[in-house]
């Protein structure tokens, strides 16, 4: 198994972290990800942990930002290139950690078709929480008044 080291995301990391976000389809700018973003979660009680491979790339990802009510887990992935590695699976305990800690719930979203996310999420005890879809305003120009 590729060495790796789970930790803290730091600023310097958010070159790596927009890569890994682009060939995982998890993040963008239009989406509202950026680094202020970021910091300003992991200020109000979240945190970002980065995987970084032995030759220091970043590849990996788990975002969890707190609401005040319970810890929402997003921007979860690994690199395309370094999945079914097992990696995927000691990020999650290592964020798993970090909820337990804080002591709150931890929800998720997960596309329909991400079935080996699914079952990872299963394994470690999420379930599903039944048939409702998720809608978002992105654009708040769209706001009246």
């Amino acid at each position: 198994m590729e060495k790796i080291t789970i930790r803290d995301f730091t600023a310097s990391d958010y070159q790596g972290l927009m890569n890994v976000w682009q060939f995982t389809n998890l993040g963008s700018a239009q989406r509202g990800d950026n680094l202020e973003i970021i910091e300003q979660s992991i200020n109000m009680g979240g945190k970002m942990l980065v995987v970084e491979s032995s030759n220091n790339e970043i590849i990996g990802t788990s975002w969890m930002t707190f609401d005040g009510r319970r810890i929402h887990l997003h921007h979860f992935g690994i690199h395309p290139k370094y999945q079914r590695k097992g990696i995927g699976l000691k990020l999650a305990k290592e964020s798993l950690k970090f909820v337990k800690q804080k002591g709150y719930q931890v929800k998720l979203e997960v596309h329909k078709n991400n079935i080996a996310a699914i079952e990872l999420y299963k394994n470690l005890g999420f379930t599903y929480l039944g048939d409702y879809d998720v809608y978002i305003i992105r654009d708040i120009g769209i706001i009246e008044g």
